[in-house]
């Protein structure tokens, strides 16, 4: 009974390795001789283990500590990334230890391009890794990153997203310094207003562009306890600092920027929108980089207050909801994934650059077809539906195709829910680090008003 498992096994292993694409079978064969060693040595092992201990215990029982031998190693082995691409051009004959785990850290030059940021150039590093021995603990993550962009944005941050062993706790934050150049289209959906000439250039039908320089500074932590399994609640602060706002290439007056924020009271050149955060947090889903199922809810109250040193109170009510499903066992990546992220001011006052609106969610992700900022609103509602699958068999490539649709209100007659603005495309994934499933993510997108780029980005946008 024994030998028929592990000829079973052996021959379901060495089935799985010839089907692996031509340039990298040369590298198996010693890998099917090893394997065969393994599991001959295992066999033995095991046969010695089930005699010696039948004396003692009962055949459950023996048959149980017989079964430990069995356990077949991660199937990650068997995916294909880019250090094993590099591997086999610098070392085509390297040797490769199956069992060997992959390390969770991955440095690489960081490259991107969206309409927003133009062409990026610099330095990144991401890590994933379980703490504890906990199965059920889920990967932490953080990351770093320094560069610069063709269109002037200089940009570097630390953000992490880390969970202690059994997820008794939760620790969610990032640091930003930026010189930055932010996109404006005007407030709302691309509905004009029909009021008064500052109301008219403030909704800017047209979506003419407007490019707002200024120095950013972010600093933002959350802790999360778990109250019940998968649940928790926390509290956190924000901090959100722009100096030095200038539109240095339009001197009108009646530019989107300088009449919301003189109506609502905000310098033009400065200001601080500082904050507590309170938050309630669901989730399930099995990869914090690329989830094959499961569900991510998070749903807080931001409260801006003068004493913290905010320009303005205000109090705002945000909701982020993600739900995964795969669409098979055999091939987990068939991923059906959908998005919701949503923020609406309860009262107070925001200012202009910190309005909820298109790539303003936490990862600056969401809109793909359209600029950060787009559209936006003191009310704003964004949903996305994304089919992902795999390419190749070793997994190295996948794809995705996606469609988006948001809408805002501009306090100016257009309500929430009242126009609606789509956008989608597809994308190409490549897959940089088999053992945190991270990807670089190629996608092109389509909008409306003529929008429309390529977006290129390390990890899934949601």
């Amino acid at each position: 009974m024994h030998t028929a498992t592990y000829k079973l096994e052996f021959k379901h292993l060495t089935s799985l390795l010839s089907n692996r694409n031509a340039e990298q079978r040369r590298i198996y064969p010693l890998a099917k001789v090893l394997l065969f060693t393994l599991f001959t040595s295992i066999y033995s092992l095991g046969f010695s283990q089930t005699k010696t201990s039948s004396v003692a215990l009962n055949t459950d029982t023996a048959i149980s500590i017989t079964a430990k031998t069995e356990t077949p190693a991660d199937s990650t082995y068997l995916q294909y990334d880019i250090a094993d691409l590099i591997r086999n051009i610098l070392h085509p004959n390297k040797k490769v230890n199956p069992l060997r785990k992959k390390s969770g850290i991955t440095i690489m030059p960081n490259v991107a391009y969206n309409p927003s940021i133009g062409a990026q150039i610099g330095i990144k590093a991401v890590a994933g890794r379980k703490l504890g021995n906990d199965p059920n603990t889920l990967m932490s993550v953080a990351a770093t990153s320094a560069s610069i962009t063709t269109k002037g944005i200089i940009y570097f941050y630390l953000s992490h997203n880390v969970y202690t062993p059994s997820n008794k706790w939760n620790f969610q934050g990032s640091l930003v310094a930026a010189k930055t150049v932010t996109p404006d289209f005007g407030l709302g959906i691309g509905r004009g207003a029909t009021g008064s000439e500052e109301d008219e250039a403030l909704s800017n039908p047209d979506r003419k562009g407007y490019v707002l320089h200024a120095q950013f500074y972010n600093f933002r932590e959350k802790v999360y306890k778990q109250v019940h399994e998968n649940l928790f609640v926390g509290a956190g602060v924000s901090f959100d600092i722009r100096r030095r706002i200038e539109d240095r290439t339009n001197l009108e007056e009646l530019t989107p920027y300088n009449i919301y924020s003189d109506r609502y009271g905000f310098k033009r050149d400065n200001y601080m929108s500082n904050g507590l955060l309170f938050n309630v947090q669901y989730t399930t889903r099995d990869n914090q980089n690329r989830a094959y199922k499961g569900i991510y809810a998070d749903a807080g109250v931001r409260v801006n207050q003068q004493w913290m040193g905010s320009t303005k109170s205000a109090v705002q009510f945000n909701t982020d909801f993600r739900k995964y499903w795969s669409l098979s066992s055999r091939n987990p990546e068939h991923v059906i994934a959908f998005w919701n992220w949503g923020s609406y001011l309860v009262g107070g006052a925001l200012p202009y650059l910190e309005l909820p609106g298109t790539g303003k969610d936490p990862s600056f992700r969401s809109g793909r077809g359209y600029t950060t900022a787009y559209f936006k609103g003191t009310k704003y509602f964004y949903s996305e539906l994304e089919y992902r699958f795999p390419i190749t068999k070793n997994k190295f490539l996948s794809g995705v195709t996606f469609f988006n649709i948001q809408t805002a209100n501009d306090e100016l007659g257009t309500k929430l829910f009242q126009v609606w603005q789509p956008a989608g495309g597809a994308g190409l994934r490549v897959l940089f680090n088999k053992a945190t499933r991270t990807n670089l993510c190629i996608d092109y997108a389509i909008g409306k008003y003529g929008a429309k780029g390529l977006f290129l980005g390390l990890n899934e946008a949601f």
